[in-house]
């Protein structure tokens, strides 16, 4: 630290010149103080929480953002941090404090893609870049980026990584921790890690990267990662299905793994209820079968051979299940239209419940053969508590991974409804608890959930994660209330 920013922290210079400073050290554009500029980052995608800043701070890279670090972190409590990337975080992640006390750092203007090696496999983008951006540029120099999630188009590398985002490609390629090779960071004292490696073996002590990645913010920032891309498919088919049952679905999946594990890029569930929502709500949203089913599931085959015998996969285990009644009526689009619309009836899901009115979401994961038993009995404690409400389960069934998500009854108050939603929550994380599953499968906990973390990661798990963060960022000034709760989040919380 510079005697000039040490001198910051002791003096009794107002917030109004901290952030005046920083504005010199970013340059034009580098800080939004207007509010009409600054609302558009106090608000989370959700609506859940509406706090205020000061400032927005926007660095165009690594050092910048390092210096501005610097200048926070010598400022104490009157500079804290929240990191947004597309603020598309289900639980509050990048949500900012009511008391204006916290200022925003966007990563916005860090949007570059660095390189990209065919022969090594990898990419490396900067945190600003987002996922769709990535993809086609992945896409453009002949690979493939597998990671693919709802909200791609705004979400951003840095918030991906930050969160560990899984998707509908996790059954194949992993979350977004197995795609990563190296991170270049800025820890909470204004240092940079730079870990940019693009080394598949690295056994050279801790392994850095991966306690950023899906840290939230909490631990550093992370302005720009290596990422492991993977041949792109030269065959992809993708079959809707309606089925009578979550055990049906299930069924379904082992006979495509019996028949060829490595064919399986997407396995999505999606409940009757659900479906009837997007084709009510969702323009253009239509399903192509003759009668609507009680269950769905929407399956990707992929491979990189050019044999053609992808189909042949596809129809033959669609062909048995229908002889044996697993499967109640199936489509396979037939043109590169068709499967974008098949995808739709999947991804539309979470607007239209929206629409729908109040929502309470579960992002919650159990192990797959335990996903039935999750959507049977989550179904019947949700239906004991608020008769009516609307149960609308999807998800990644492939991994385990079920959005159980619940809309309010028809008619009933959107107000009431919501002020219902840990009661709701805690109704299904229930049942989750019972079945060996977890509250938070790949959005995180944020500012939402910590309250459930001293009870599902008590003991010496949550201990080693106080440590962790203490040691990292010891004055708190990270992201402040998220993952742990903030007054355990403190200086000397960990000692």
């Amino acid at each position: 630290m510079t005697s000039e920013e040490g001198a910051l922290s002791h003096s009794p210079r107002t917030r109004a010149a901290l952030i005046d400073r920083l504005a010199e050290r970013l340059g034009p554009g580098g800080v939004l103080r207007d509010p009409a500029d600054t609302a558009p980052f106090c608000s989370d995608w959700r609506g859940l929480y509406h706090g205020r800043t000061d400032a927005v701070l926007r660095p165009n890279g690594t050092e910048q953002l390092a210096e501005a670090v610097r200048l926070c972190a010598g400022a104490g409590d009157a500079a804290r941090i929240v990191p947004m990337g597309g603020n598309t975080s289900m639980v509050g992640g990048a949500a900012v404090g009511e008391d204006g006390s916290e200022l925003v750092l966007s990563l916005s203007r860090m949007n570059r893609i660095r390189a990209i090696d065919p022969v090594d496999m990898t990419m490396t983008v900067e945190a600003g870049v987002t996922l769709k951006a990535a993809q086609d540029a992945a896409e453009a120099a002949g690979c493939l980026l597998p990671l693919s999630i709802s909200s791609e188009g705004s979400a951003t590398i840095g918030g991906v990584l930050a969160t560990n985002a899984g998707g509908n490609n996790t059954v194949r390629y992993g979350n977004a921790r197995e795609l990563v090779l190296g991170v270049e960071a800025v820890f909470a004292d204004g240092s940079v890690f730079d870990g940019l490696r693009r080394l598949r073996k690295d056994n050279t002590g801790y392994a850095l990267r991966q306690i950023l990645v899906g840290s939230e913010g909490t631990l550093g920032i992370i302005t720009a990662a290596v990422l492991q891309l993977h041949p792109r498919p030269n065959q992809i088919e993708v079959a809707l299905c309606g089925v009578d049952s979550p055990e049906a679905a299930l069924d379904l999946f082992q006979r495509f793994r019996r028949a060829d594990p490595s064919a399986i890029q997407a396995f999505e569930y999606m409940s009757g209820t659900g479906m009837a929502l997007v084709n009510a709500l969702i323009p253009d949203a239509t399903l192509p079968l003759a009668e609507p089913a009680p269950h769905y599931v929407l399956v990707e085959l992929a491979t990189v051979r050019q044999d053609g015998t992808l189909r042949d996969l596809l129809e033959a285990v669609l062909g048995e299940a229908l002889e044996t009644g697993a499967v109640l009526d199936a489509v396979i689009a037939e043109s590169r239209a068709q499967r974008l619309n098949l995808w739709k009836l999947r991804e539309e899901h979470a607007e239209a419940q929206k629409r729908a009115g109040g929502n309470v979401k579960n992002d919650v994961s159990v192990p797959v053969s335990r996903v039935p038993d999750l959507i049977r009995r989550a179904s019947e404690a949700c239906e004991r508590l608020i008769p009516g409400v609307r149960i609308a389960p999807f998800g990644h069934l492939g991994d385990g991974n079920i959005h159980f998500n619940l809309v309010q009854p028809e008619g009933a108050d959107r107000d009431a409804f919501l002020a219902r939603d840990h009661e709701i929550m805690d109704a299904v994380c229930a049942v989750v608890r019972a079945l060996d599953g977890s509250f938070s499968a790949e959005h995180g906990v944020g500012k939402l959930k910590p309250y459930m973390m001293p009870d599902w990661r008590g003991g010496a798990e949550l201990a080693a994660m106080r440590r962790v963060k203490h040691a990292l960022d010891p004055a708190g000034l990270l992201n402040p209330g998220k993952i742990l709760p903030e007054t355990e989040d403190r200086p000397g919380a960990a000692s």
